[in-house]
């Protein structure tokens, strides 16, 4: 990506809203800051639900916050977790829908946000289907 942007602002916005989810059920937080094109952050936590299948990630909620307000470009992607976890294949499949393979994801443990591993999309989900 050419533009610019704050890798430490973007993993506190995924840090702080990782507070919010709601894992009563794995007990495992997710926070995701996805920097729009624009500059706009868009933040998202996992939300479950008993009948796990309705269980919506953190990635996927920031996507939708960003489509509901007109956002379908972005920059890259952080995330904050328990154990510095990565996308799960749903949520990698929604991000190529509007991001392509150079598409960078940063993941940070919610002790260290300092400890950062970088993917990028193209890496994490090989040959995506795409129209």
């Amino acid at each position: 990506m050419t533009e610019s942007y704050s890798l430490p602002d973007l993993l506190e916005a995924a840090a702080e809203v990782r507070k919010q989810a709601y894992a009563k059920f794995s007990h495992y937080k997710v926070g995701a800051a996805l920097l729009a094109k624009d500059g706009t952050i868009f933040s998202g936590c996992n939300v479950e639900n008993s009948s796990f299948g309705l269980t919506i990630c953190a990635e996927r909620s920031a996507v939708t916050a960003a489509v509901a307000a007109g956002r379908q470009t972005f920059q890259a992607l952080a995330l904050v977790t328990e154990k510095q976890g990565a996308p799960c294949g749903a949520c990698r499949q929604v991000l190529a829908e509007f991001c392509g393979d150079e598409f960078p994801i940063h993941f940070a443990a919610a002790e260290d946000l300092g400890d950062i591993k970088t993917s990028t999309l193209g890496e994490l989900l090989p040959d995506a289907f795409r129209f």
